[in-house]
């Protein structure tokens, strides 16, 4: 599996080391569809096809909001270990963010993870723990963590269960056509386990920075 193609690398931060660190993680696949756009990925089940897997038309997709209990979950890692939501919790002092992107070494889920690394020490700062949620295989995520200096959790979801749990996984437009893949989404969970502040189809672009002055980190 090629690492890294048609991808831009992010600047390493002076601080970035490389590498990373309910519901289970199940079996994991190889091949991945190679010709998907950056922001779509394929159903597991059809993970041998040459692109993304159209959606059946209005397939519902139920998305959390503030004051929902935040499903637990437990995934591998980048590393070779897992993660899971309540020991994410006990660690912090406010919440977790838990972001869901698309693909690793693509360039607005590279951009995306940039800036939260960038960040981390602010969100750490303000009692906030980090993981991102997607259905790459660890081996990609471990190269996305060595290549871009991201030091939080990278957790790999391929069966999309937890993407689903977190109406993270539905219906997306992508040049006119719609498809079944990741919707870039972004859950804060409180250290009670409710949400705290749900946002769906976020731009990778800004988002962190929006992300900050919502939390208060920054002034409006």
């Amino acid at each position: 599996m090629r690492i890294g193609s048609g991808s831009t690398a992010c600047s390493p931060s002076p601080a970035a080391v490389g590498g990373a660190a309910g519901l289970t993680g199940s079996t994991l696949r190889e091949n991945r569809p190679r010709t998907a756009s950056p922001d779509v990925v394929a159903r597991p089940a059809d993970r041998l096809s040459d692109g993304p897997v159209p959606a059946a038309p209005g397939a519902p997709v139920t998305r959390l909001a503030t004051g929902d209990t935040a499903p637990d979950f437990t995934l591998p890692t980048a590393d070779g270990s897992t993660v899971s939501l309540a020991t994410l919790r006990e660690s912090a002092e406010q919440g977790v963010v838990v972001y869901f992107y698309p693909a690793a070494m693509t360039p607005g889920c590279t951009k995306e993870a940039c800036d939260f690394r960038d960040s981390l020490e602010a969100l750490q700062g303000a009692g906030y723990a980090v993981v991102g949620i997607s259905p790459d295989e660890p081996a990609r995520l471990a190269a996305f963590a060595e290549r871009d200096g991201l030091t939080f959790p990278l957790a790999s979801d391929p069966d999309h269960e937890v993407l689903e749990a977190y109406g993270a996984w539905g219906e997306k437009k992508n040049y006119g056509r719609t498809y079944v893949g990741v919707i870039r989404s972004t859950v804060v969970v409180g250290t009670d386990g409710t949400v705290e502040l749900a946002q769906y189809n976020v731009k990778a672009t800004g988002h962190v920075a929006r992300l900050r002055t919502k939390l208060g980190i920054d002034a409006a």
